[in-house]
């Protein structure tokens, strides 16, 4: 069976959706599309460029996650650095550990770029907080100038998995084609960072394809990693640990009504046991716990699954989706 996935992003708790890659795998299910944000991009890109559940776990178990926080030496001052290094860089860690990391992953597959892949085969969501606007890449790149199937994936995925002042934002300079009369030499500059920030679960992004039911219908499935209620409350003390919380808000909770009222029938949800996004401390038995508890949710998820209510389910879902919008043009009119 084919199916469109979505992965949630989720810091160092992307690690369960690997698990439910091999879930789904041994049930013989095929990726048509996939979909994801900062973690879940990671996941999704890997799944994209032909890596098995088995490679994954493999990946999993040896990913080098401290490995990422680089910054130079003279940004690991106690206080004074990491500071300084935020006001500079807008960011404690660059982030190109990272992307390189998913870039020597991807090109072993034979991919670099997204002309590499079908069309339409990976989409990743990452946030442009210049011009305040959600981003689907590799398409919403050409807004700047830029050519999508020569963006790089791994770029696109650090774009998607910079967390506000944790790793640095993607910077790119507008063509001189897409700048707008009297823009000044700043404003030719674009900052991109996690799409966690507008949409970190985007289980709509398939739904166009999907809205006539009545012809082949490619089901897409969402895998949500739940367990925010079991992290601390946020203590504010002043404006850094207040934007922190902020970021930290945004990141856990923003389409959690959506998911809840709108998507059970296709939501797998996935428990964290209480794991923060920015653990990259996790031990070997937290890994593991999350790797499990991605594959025995999604196993139990499919065991009760069916084409047939999925159909019913989402041909009610789409009615009800254009009845709202309908309503909402009727309530817009002048009286």
């Amino acid at each position: 069976m084919d199916i469109n996935a979505v992965f949630e992003g989720g810091g160092v708790k992307g690690i369960a959706l690997a698990g439910a890659v091999q879930a789904a795998e041994q049930r013989g299910i095929r990726f048509s599309r996939v979909a994801g944000t900062s973690s879940g991009a990671i996941v999704a890109a890997l799944v994209a460029a032909g890596y098995t559940a088995a490679e994954m776990k493999q990946l999993i178990e040896a990913m080098p996650f401290r490995s990422f926080l680089q910054r130079a030496p003279l940004f690991n001052t106690k206080w004074i650095g990491p500071v300084t290094r935020l006001f500079i860089k807008k960011g404690l860690y660059s982030g190109e550990a990272l992307e390189e990391w998913v870039r020597d992953l991807l090109q072993a597959k034979g991919i670099r770029t997204f002309g590499d892949l079908r069309p339409e085969q990976l989409r990743i969501i990452a946030s442009d907080i210049s011009g305040r606007k959600l981003l689907v890449l590799p398409d919403d790149i050409a807004q700047y100038g830029l050519n999508p199937k020569q963006l790089s994936v791994a770029k696109a995925v650090r774009m998607s998995a910079s967390i506000p002042y944790f790793f640095d934002p993607v910077v790119i300079r507008k063509k001189a084609s897409c700048r707008l009369p009297g823009e000044t030499f700043a404003d030719q500059f674009v900052y991109i960072v996690d799409g966690g920030l507008l949409s970190n679960f985007p289980l709509w992004l398939f739904d166009q394809a999907n809205d006539s039911p009545q012809g082949a219908l490619v089901p897409t499935i969402g895998f949500r990693l739940v367990g925010r209620s079991q992290l601390a409350p946020s203590t504010i003390r002043g404006p850094l640990s207040m934007l922190k919380a902020l970021v930290r808000t945004m990141l856990d909770a923003h389409d959690e009504r959506y998911i809840e009222e709108e998507n059970r029938f296709r939501t797998v949800k996935i428990p964290t046991h209480g794991i923060s996004i920015t653990d990259f401390d996790i031990s070997a038995e937290d890994s593991k716990q999350l790797y499990e508890s991605g594959y025995y949710s999604t196993s139990a998820f499919f065991n009760r699954w069916k084409m047939s209510d999925y159909k019913h389910n989402y041909i009610a879902y789409v009615q009800r989706r254009k009845s709202k919008l309908a309503d909402s043009k009727v309530t817009s009119l002048p009286s």
